[in-house]
């Protein structure tokens, strides 16, 4: 007597061999992405904390007609070149502007030099074997200390680099990112409406919807070239302007927020319209009344990330002059200014240790700002999602 049994799968053990290779496989790369991850983060964030934190020193600061015509014989011979070259810089304006300090000697907490700021943070510095031993000496005496940094958050760029800032890229790329939503969302959401719900099908609306997802994945570099083509050099527009690098950052934008709008006006049930012209509803208050308020919620995730992108690019701001040296923090739109990615590209290159705690400390605060402009879009989706 046959014990065959005909439902039996010879292949059985093999697929459910294959089935835990695979999850392993896919276990693992999930592990090793978010190792990467942590690694980063790691790194970025022990690295940038640091620069929060600068070297002051506490010295005896004479202040009188001599000195202030040359800023270098206020500080004593012995600590002089332990003092920030900024501080000799802006110290005769100071005095200017307080005159009650004239005829003065008065012992208080200057800026020190980045070599100072790097030795007391353990990180590789020039300093002479006599200049670490009164530097050494000042730390016994609680002469010397590492300070919130309060320059890093209040002024602009410096080649000095202990006088550096990051507040003129963070305002610039406030500025810019303005005038990107400005330009491109309202033009993005109107295209979607009429390429979804008003556009006829046909030859003329299929070229512009194939061209409209390949600009999509375009290099966002030519949109720097475009923009230098038609707002600096056809429109002669200012250059290095938040204004030209707003309008270049809308028109990369521009694709993601069309294509984001007409997929979230195309999930809009074709019973919403159906009942809507049941009514007696015109097209225009179809769309306007129900399907665009039900479609926003995805509009404005998809709008958000698209931003987000463009906040974090550099390539395209290159080409428009947005990688220029801004000091002074812009008060206008036609003002040269710089946005955070390309201050932190430009930080990138520089050779002084100083500057690339700099960095990290920077890319803390840009990452911050995506990932909080990230999480509004998953806000947005979560609290406004309808499932029907």
């Amino acid at each position: 007597m046959s014990t065959h049994n005909p439902f039996f799968d010879p292949t059985l053990k093999k697929r459910h061999l294959a089935d835990k290779i695979f999850k392993f496989v896919a276990l693992s790369a999930l592990l090793i992405a978010v190792s990467f991850l942590v690694i980063f983060f790691t790194d970025i964030i022990s690295k940038g904390l640091p620069s929060y934190k600068q070297a002051y020193v506490n010295l005896p600061v004479t202040y009188n007609k001599d000195t202030v015509a040359d800023s270098s014989y206020a500080i004593d011979e012995e600590h002089y070149e332990l003092v920030s070259r900024a501080w000799y810089r802006d110290m005769p304006m100071y005095a200017t502007a307080h005159p009650e300090v004239m005829n003065k000697t008065t012992k208080e907490w200057v800026l020190a030099d980045d070599e100072v700021d790097q030795y007391l943070k353990g990180h590789a510095h020039t300093l002479t074997d006599e200049q670490k031993v009164v530097v050494d000496k000042m730390i016994k005496e609680g002469s010397v200390e590492l300070q919130f940094n309060s320059i890093f958050f209040s002024t602009g760029d410096s080649k000095i680099p202990e006088n550096s800032g990051f507040l003129s890229s963070v305002v610039g790329s406030i500025l810019t990112i303005f005038i990107c939503i400005a330009f491109a969302f309202p033009i993005g959401v109107m295209s979607a409406i009429y390429l979804e719900e008003f556009a006829k099908q046909g030859k003329v609306s299929t070229f512009l919807e194939i061209n409209i997802n390949n600009l999509a994945a375009v290099p966002s570099i030519l949109f720097g070239l475009l923009g230098l083509a038609i707002f600096i050099n056809l429109f002669g527009m200012p250059r290095s302007s938040a204004l030209v690098g707003g309008l270049t950052l809308g028109l990369m934008t521009l694709p993601v927020i069309i294509v984001a709008g007409r997929t979230a006006l195309r999930s809009v049930p074709a019973s919403i319209r159906q009942a809507a012209y049941g009514l007696g509803l015109t097209k225009w208050q179809v769309v306007k009344d129900h399907v665009l308020p039900l479609g926003m919620p995805g509009i404005l995730t998809g709008s958000i990330i698209g931003i987000a992108r463009a906040m974090g690019e550099t390539a395209p701001l290159i080409i428009v002059g947005m990688i220029a040296f801004i000091p002074d923090i812009p008060t206008s739109f036609t003002q040269a200014s710089t946005v955070m990615p390309a201050q932190i590209f430009t930080w990138a290159g520089m050779p002084e240790g100083a500057y690339v705690e700099r960095v990290s400390g920077a890319i803390m605060i840009l990452l911050g700002v995506l990932l909080t402009m990230n999480a509004l879009a998953i806000y947005f989706r979560k609290k406004y999602e309808i499932k029907w």
